[in-house]
């Protein structure tokens, strides 16, 4: 599985970050991007949450 977070609609919000942090981090501003090329099947679930939970919707999973 992948995700990616959308530059543009990320507010910076973090609670991608609060939810899963080994897949998600914060850049300088707090916006969210990826830090895993691939989500591992164990933090899959988590990743799935943070995409759930963005209120921007700026993170999409494949």
């Amino acid at each position: 599985m992948k995700v990616t977070v959308d530059p543009d609609r990320c507010q910076g919000h973090a609670r991608c970050w609060e939810i899963c942090p080994e897949v998600f981090a914060l850049d300088e501003q707090g916006h969210g991007s990826v830090q895993v090329a691939e989500v591992p099947p164990e933090l899959e679930a988590g990743a799935r949450d943070a995409a759930r939970n963005c209120p921007e919707r700026a993170i999409t999973v494949y």
